[in-house]
């Protein structure tokens, strides 16, 4: 199989099975989009709902981001994985954001990157979820599903294997294509215990034939 026949196969089953896939990040403007995503680095999206209400009602917007200390933030965000980093990277977030952006969220990943607490992950998030720009975030899910399928050969970085996605993908699809991969790692191709049985794409998936082989092995020398 070519590896344009693989992501040919990938992209339609996805486009059957989950057409309007989006983040699982409640928001309701960029601004709020960035501090979810800042928040949830190393924590569940499920935490970060849970998290974030109160905290986009004390501070709204980035200029009242922008006057808060990092002992208010913290309170509000406690419950979050490395919530002492978490609030001193958003405070500075907000002050910039108002020093050098005019309170508004900008949409180029090189512009993202200046703020504290953001990364180029981040701001592939940030530029796709809201601008549908072709970037493609790389997260462990993303990584460890893309590897799995063949999507990417010997990607080392996720930067590697971003390069790899953005090179395969139809242009118009990448934005898109963050999400499947996701959701797919999330729920089904789990990092422990892959659903294999319950999945739709083991007949061109590179780790379901591997562990069959080895599973074929185990079965003939136990015999």
């Amino acid at each position: 199989m070519t590896i344009k026949e693989r992501y040919s196969k990938v992209l339609a089953f996805f486009q059957q099975q989950a057409p309007n896939a989006e983040t699982e990040l409640l928001y309701d403007n960029p601004f709020q989009l960035l501090v979810a995503v800042v928040l949830s680095a190393q924590c569940t999206d499920k935490r970060v709902n849970l998290t974030t209400p109160a905290l986009f009602e004390r501070f709204p917007d980035a200029q009242a981001l922008s006057t808060a200390t990092i002992e208010e933030v913290f309170t509000l965000i406690k419950s979050i994985s490395y919530p002492n980093n978490k609030a001193r990277h958003l405070v500075g977030l907000g002050k910039m954001l108002v020093e050098q952006f005019n309170g508004q969220v900008p949409m180029t990943v090189e512009e993202l990157v200046k703020l504290p607490g953001v990364g180029r992950k981040t701001a592939n998030v940030i530029t796709s979820v809201v601008d549908a720009q072709p970037n493609m975030a790389v997260d462990t899910h993303v990584f460890r599903v893309s590897a799995r399928l063949g999507l990417t050969h010997n990607a080392k970085t996720p930067l590697a294997a971003e390069k790899q996605l953005v090179k395969h993908l139809p242009r118009d699809l990448i934005h898109i294509a963050h999400h499947w991969l996701i959701l797919h790692g999330r729920y089904v191709c789990t990092a422990r215990s892959p659903q294999c049985n319950s999945c739709g794409l083991t007949e061109i998936c590179k780790f379901y034939k591997k562990q069959q082989a080895n599973q074929l092995i185990k079965t003939t020398h136990g015999k």
